[in-house]
């Protein structure tokens, strides 16, 4: 067993199993900032838009713009952040 002296420095995740219970129960009372969580959801959603336009616009069903990117990603936003709402 090491001492406190030589466990100075060293990450908790690394010091045994009693702290790895530790952070899962604080980590299950954490709600987050919804600011990221929000801010997550327009970078992602936006992604995912510009990724299914483009793919749209390679079959010919639809033609890659701003507008159409900008489109999906609304809608892509609006339905995640509904979502996870419940």
């Amino acid at each position: 067993m090491c001492t406190a002296k030589e466990l100075r420095g060293v990450p908790p995740v690394f010091v045994g199993m009693s702290d790895a219970n530790g952070f899962e129960e604080g980590a299950s009372g954490s709600q987050g900032d919804p600011r990221v969580l929000i801010a997550m959801n327009v970078v992602l959603s936006t992604v995912f838009a510009a990724t299914i336009v483009w793919g749209l616009s390679v079959i010919g069903a639809a033609e890659l713009t701003a507008i159409n990117v900008a489109t999906g990603a609304i809608l892509l936003f609006a339905l995640t952040y509904a979502i996870t709402l419940q």
